[in-house]
């Protein structure tokens, strides 16, 4: 079946970057959509970002500018640049990919000290 496992995450201080990874078995990322989402304790799933099969990207305001998300098809895998990270990016960090049914990683945490 499809699986898709994130990694990447980690602490960092304020100001500071990461690249989550997305790697995907059992499809193939350039052929679907693929989105990352965040999730912080006691809060609701938001979306982060998204880009679709042609390159068209998506992100939330509270990102933008400062997050970009991309793949790489020879890897077959999923990433999530994160620079000038804030505490409020502290959360567990999903990807997420639609075959018949939404598919999710297990997710990555991701801390950012004040």
């Amino acid at each position: 079946q499809v699986q898709l496992v994130e990694s990447g995450g980690g602490l960092v201080q304020a100001g500071g970057s990461l690249r989550l990874s997305c790697a995907a078995s059992g499809m193939t990322v350039s052929t679907r959509n693929m989105a990352w989402y965040r999730q912080a304790p006691g809060k609701q799933r938001e979306l982060v970002a998204l880009i679709t099969v042609s390159g068209n990207t998506n992100y939330a305001d509270s990102v933008k500018g400062r997050f970009t998300i991309s793949r790489d098809n020879a890897k077959n895998t999923g990433y999530l640049q994160m620079n000038s990270l804030e505490p409020e990016d502290t959360a567990v960090y999903y990807c997420t990919v639609f075959l018949v049914k939404y598919y999710w990683g297990q997710g990555t945490q991701v801390t950012v000290s004040s």
